[in-house]
């Protein structure tokens, strides 16, 4: 990927995902084994996740409680290096919902390790690199066609995601903004 012809200045890696982590109890659809627990049929909903461990306070208040907590998350993912890997075009992984593009990044191999088990592809090698997540929001989501996001660790229970709003992603890109996200 470039930035304006310019390369991404990150180190690259090749990761065969099946060595990682012998003895790792997750699914391995190449290895024929069956997944520990049962899989949610498609069109099944998901089973709801638990409540919100934040004390019960007054509507203002647990909304300025959830804004910190998620202004300290996007500091610290903003500061951080992480994974995002390429497809076979040699372009980031992204994947698209609901008219959102979100780049799929990881917090490490093992994360990347998971994803790759889940969906069934874990036997290919995968190329990624290591970005910062400032990159990830300031550079790489405006140049995105449409709307674009952030996806930390997708399909995991910790994953996050960073939409394209304004304070997370430059302000010409974002959707709730009038006049943005052209």
């Amino acid at each position: 990927m470039s930035d304006n012809g310019e390369h991404i200045p990150s180190p690259s890696g090749r990761l065969r995902l099946t060595d990682l982590a012998a003895g790792d109890d997750l699914h391995d659809p190449a290895a024929g084994e069956s997944p520990a627990e049962p899989e949610t049929p498609p069109g099944e909903a998901l089973p709801m996740p638990a409540p919100d461990p934040l004390p019960r306070e007054p509507d203002d208040a647990r909304a300025a409680a959830v804004r910190r907590q998620f202004a300290a998350l996007l500091g610290e993912f903003r500061r951080t290096a992480v994974l995002v890997p390429f497809d076979e075009h040699d372009s980031m992984w992204t994947a698209e919902l609901n008219g959102v593009r979100w780049i799929c990044a990881f917090s490490d191999e093992e994360a990347l390790a998971a994803f790759a088990r889940a969906r069934g592809d874990a036997a290919r090698e995968w190329t990624y690199r290591t970005v910062l997540g400032a990159r990830l929001l300031d550079v790489m989501v405006p140049m995105l066609p449409g709307p674009g996001g952030v996806a930390l660790d997708a399909g995991s229970e910790g994953g996050m995601l960073f939409p394209p709003v304004s304070g997370v992603v430059p302000d010409a890109v974002a959707v709730d903004l009038e006049g943005a996200g052209q």
